[in-house]
């Protein structure tokens, strides 16, 4: 069987996504100590911040899958690095000059948010491309466990950047990332063909084809319905966090660091065992698995008060999602591109990320107006009861009959 290490470009590959998401963990913690400390946000106006940086997802996700699917998809990846890498650059110059506010930062964010959109909807297709079938598990997991990795390490290091440079400067090391990703990528060698301009129909319809292949899938359907489910009930968790952690627990910025390091290491430890999941157990039974103890994880987090179990409470949440979301999530990224033809594949991660994305900027804001109208531990057992419905709700679904077997299917009739 062949391995990882000797598929040409992988290994690039690999490093180019690492790198990017170290980059990544620095400065969405930066971000985040920006807006609720350095700007003095919110709880609302955090939510709003999260919300411009996936709102494109839902705004035009649908569209970014047809487009990515005329397109070769590496020199996609590479103009949406390096417009990152300038596109970030310019918030520590904005902080710089006094021209960064709450509205600035929702703007540059959703702008980043924009070409983030383009740039995943064009790497999640392009692996199928790198990797042989019999790898793409392996493949995901690999990716995944780097971003684990950096997860892990990421946080730490932001928290002593953030107190040495600050919070602004602190985003620079992520523009550094992505311009180090977009250079690493131009080396990769793939087969990564010109996509036939004469099978081109009208965009709207092309744009229907890739949603009905989603929603009317057999297991597909209720694998993206249940995912935007969760992410939408994750952020609501996710974003009150910050300001509940911060202003409730008390457990500072470095306690934050800690909590985004178990996280990251959780991660590491459910990448490092989802090939092996996926060879003992069949595909629905991974996921639906992942998923419950994923939604179950955040019982601790709702559960903390102040004192001196608080950062082990919460970072005990944030270990235990972590890392049942890295176990399944490979698994079932591998699975969609198994079932689904090259043509639809840029349709197909796109729609359902733009989806998923689109419930992190609904839940981001909604996760704020809770906390600031009702209460912190209210908004978080709101999440909580959610994520868990949802994990139900794909346990009695087609789902649980999935197979890593499973090949290209007709659609069900609609």
């Amino acid at each position: 069987m062949p391995r990882l290490v000797d598929v040409p470009g992988y290994a690039r590959f690999w490093t180019a996504s690492a790198v990017s998401a170290f980059g990544s963990q620095v400065s969405g913690l930066a971000l985040q100590i920006l807006t609720a400390v350095t700007l003095s946000a919110s709880a609302t106006e955090v939510g709003l911040v999260n919300a411009a940086r996936w709102a494109p997802y839902l705004l035009f996700g649908l569209v970014a899958g047809v487009l990515v699917d005329r397109c070769r998809r590496k020199p996609v990846m590479v103009a949406m690095d390096l417009g990152r890498a300038a596109l970030l650059g310019a918030i520590p110059l904005l902080y710089a000059l006094d021209r960064l506010d709450i509205a600035t930062l929702c703007a540059c964010v959703f702008a980043f948010g924009v070409l983030c959109l383009f740039f995943d909807a064009a790497n999640h297709s392009y692996v199928p491309r790198l990797v042989p079938r019999e790898l793409l598990n392996a493949g995901y997991a690999r990716v995944g466990q780097a971003d684990a990795v950096a997860g892990s390490t990421g946080p730490l290091i932001a928290g002593v950047l953030i107190k040495l440079l600050g919070a602004p400067v602190a985003v620079l090391v992520d523009a550094a990332s992505y311009l180090a990703s977009g250079l690493l990528l131009t080396s990769v060698r793939a087969h990564d063909p010109v996509p036939d301009r004469g099978a081109r129909r009208s965009l709207l319809r092309e744009l229907r084809e890739g949603v009905d292949w989603v929603y009317r899938h057999r297991t597909l359907a209720s694998i993206a319905l249940t995912s935007h489910l969760m992410l939408l009930f994750n952020t609501v968790v996710s974003t009150v966090f910050v300001v509940f952690a911060l202003r409730d627990l008390r457990i500072g910025d470095f306690g934050l660091g800690v909590t985004y390091a178990c996280a990251g290491l959780g991660g590491v430890l459910g990448g490092a065992f989802s090939g092996r999941a996926a060879k003992r157990f069949d595909v629905g039974a991974t996921l639906i698995a992942g998923r419950l103890v994923a939604a179950v994880g955040w019982l601790p987090l709702v559960l903390a008060h102040r004192g001196p179990w608080a950062l082990v409470s919460v970072s005990a949440a944030f270990f235990v999602v972590s890392a049942a979301i890295s176990l399944e999530s490979p698994v079932e990224m591998s699975y969609r591109q198994a079932v689904t033809p090259d043509r639809l594949r840029g349709r197909m991660n796109a729609t359902i990320r733009s989806f998923n994305w689109g419930m992190v900027a609904i839940g981001a804001p909604l996760g704020g107006l809770l906390a600031d109208h009702v209460g912190y531990r209210f908004a978080l057992s709101v999440g909580l009861t959610g994520a868990v419905l949802q994990a139900l709700a794909l346990a009695v679904s087609r789902t649980r009959d999935a197979r890593a077997t499973d090949d290209h299917e007709p659609l069900v009739p609609a």
